[in-house]
């Protein structure tokens, strides 16, 4: 190995330890150690840039605009009710969530799973009240464990089937020819994750979890006629659950209805009063079948979807103080709706449209965006500001959605068309069928988490242009001797070392050859070396880097490096020890 490998070698080296024991961005380290070794000449520019047109770091931006086009129809809503459930305990709510997540990988790639649950999960664990750090890393985990179940499930699966037609003139694997190992360490990847989670994983609440000292707001919505929360009780409707958020009374045809009951029915054309913070009244703005109680918002100039929701503190020059919000004509001053109000953690008992306005009152605002710079050095308000996460959702179009997304996965599925053909067509007609906005669309893609996988790409590329790759496995395999037990053990070790140090393809497409050549050196079938690549491949537990998936969660999760060495570590030794027992039992050397 010349200085090139030993200079790649370092340059990985120095990124690991970047991201392990230090807070910097993943995707400035990663990109900075793509730099180097480009810089040194290790690479040319198509190998240090292949990851920019790799399939599919093209895929997961693409899946992003669908799962914009899901949030804001409400659909991924649809998904958490009719999937996930109550859960008693996150216990339960880990299987509740794995258990679908992992049967759904075997036939889908495992991407677009992820993809699609780390918003309903973030959602499903606000309001249940639990650790979403609990949860980001099993979903990771139990998409990748069901994706070895078939020959679908992972592009490393393809592709290395793909090698071993096109070099070796071999028919290729089935369906469903991988459950033999595929399953058995699906289930015990689901048993690890719920027993031993509580011990490794840690759990960071959300700032939300904490309710000291902020502004609670007073919030008026109504039920709407025909929606599916008429006749549902308060708890059935999941109006107990809003973390930070409580319902103070109902007002029922000119009855107020004090200290609601969980059991207490809704019925069309109910105000529910709440009291809460404004994470909690964005929740409520978002759920299907509630509407504001002020009609006010439905005589602003601009359209729902180009409003923002905006915070303004009344200052003592406000022509409104002294006034109630109708009397002062709100609305029509400063063409904005008053949609909640906050007083120093007062109780208003009054109709939002009754509150006689003091100076230092909060009011959240439903307005055009251009209300910020208009009033941001106004003397009517001390302040003004916009709340991050607002969007009208676009309800009506929830079963459009669900049905583009039910579409894809049938065509990926039945293998009608490519996951980045059939993502591309369904994120275009996401955006058709105005699902979802080009503006939301554009902004929903996490950049961050695409740098890291191109840059991952360029670095694979590095290690086996270098040949360092190919040394260092040589090396492994030759400790062997003439054991095909221990040969495929550490096949396993090499190639699992590989993807956690690059990506999952990199590492199966670098082993596959050497794999190969150490079977026909043993005199023995390929075949069990071909399965534990795939499964080693696809077992890339231990660090962020090495699977996208992982990558995904790692932000959404609040995760920091080392947390994926505690838990993934052991793991990826049971995939080993499953994988090296029942191989050679199902494909015999």
């Amino acid at each position: 190995m010349g200085w090139e490998g030993w200079y790649t070698l370092g340059v990985v080296g120095l990124c690991f330890g970047l991201l392990a024991f230090s807070r910097a961005a993943p995707d400035v380290v990663m990109m900075g150690g793509l730099t180097l070794v480009f810089g040194a000449g290790i690479l040319t520019p198509e190998q240090a840039l292949a990851g920019l047109s790799n399939d599919g770091m093209v895929t997961v931006a693409v899946l992003y605009i669908i799962v914009s086009g899901l949030r804001e129809t409400g659909a991924i809503a649809w998904i958490v009710h009719g999937i996930l459930g109550r859960p008693r305990s996150t216990t339960g709510a880990q299987l509740r969530l794995m258990a679908p997540v992992a049967a759904m990988s075997a036939f889908l790639n495992n991407t677009p799973v992820v993809a699609i649950f780390i918003p309903a999960v973030h959602d499903w664990a606000k309001h249940h009240r639990l650790s979403v750090s609990r949860l980001m890393m099993p979903l990771s985990f139990a998409a990748m464990a069901g994706g070895t179940c078939t020959l679908i499930g992972t592009s490393t699966n393809l592709v290395v089937n793909g090698l071993l037609v096109s070099t070796q003139q071999q028919a290729g694997l089935g369906m469903f020819e991988l459950a033999w190992v595929g399953l058995p360490f699906t289930l015990i990847t689901l048993l690890y994750v719920v027993l031993v989670s509580p011990w490794l994983l840690p759990e960071r609440r959300p700032a939300i979890s904490q309710f000291e000292n902020v502004r609670e707001y007073t919030v008026e919505m109504m039920v709407e006629p025909g929606a599916p929360l008429v006749g549902k009780s308060v708890e059935e409707a999941g109006l107990r659950q809003l973390p930070g958020m409580y319902l103070v009374e109902i007002e029922r045809e000119g009855q107020v209805i004090p200290a609601v009951s969980p059991q207490e029915r809704l019925r069309a054309n109910d105000r529910l009063v709440f009291a809460g913070v404004v994470e909690s009244v964005l929740d409520l703005h978002k759920m299907r079948g509630l509407k504001p109680a002020t009609d006010q918002i439905f005589k602003l100039t601009s359209a729902r979807e180009d409003r923002a929701l905006v915070e303004a503190v009344v200052s003592n020059s406000c022509p409104v103080v002294g006034k109630s919000i109708r009397e002062g004509r709100f609305r029509t001053l400063y063409n904005a709706a008053v949609i909640a109000v906050a007083r120093n953690g007062e109780k208003i008992n009054r109709k939002l449209g009754d509150i006689v306005l003091r100076a230092g009152d909060t009011l959240l605002l439903e307005a055009n965006p251009a209300f910020i710079e208009q009033q941001r050095n106004s003397r009517d308000f001390f302040l003004v500001s916009a709340v991050d996460g607002f969007a009208h959702l676009r309800h009506e179009r929830g079963v459009m959605a669900i049905t583009i997304l039910a579409a894809m996965v049938v065509t990926v599925a039945m293998g009608w068309m490519g996951i980045l053909k059939a993502s591309m067509l369904a994120a275009g007609l996401m955006i058709l069928t105005r699902c979802t906005s080009g503006r939301s669309a554009r902004r929903s893609i996490d950049w961050q988490v695409l740098v890291v996988i191109a840059a991952s790409f360029g670095l694979g590329n590095a290690i086996q242009s270098s040949g360092a790759a190919q040394v260092i496995a040589a090396s492994l395999v030759a400790l062997a001797g003439n054991s095909p037990w221990v040969a495929l053990g550490l096949v396993y070790v090499a190639t699992a070392i590989f993807t956690a140090m690059v990506s999952n393809n990199a590492a199966a497409v670098v082993m596959f050859p050497i794999a190969v050549a150490t079977a026909h050196g043993l005199h023995v079938s390929i075949m069990p070396f071909v399965i534990t690549i795939m499964m080693a491949a696809s077992a890339s537990f231990a660090t962020p880097i090495g699977y996208q998936t992982n990558l995904m969660v790692y932000g959404p999760g609040g995760y920091h490096f080392s947390d994926y060495f505690r838990l993934g570590i052991p793991l990826t030794l049971l995939s080993g020890i499953t994988t090296i027992g029942l191989v050679p039992l199902v494909w015999q050397f």
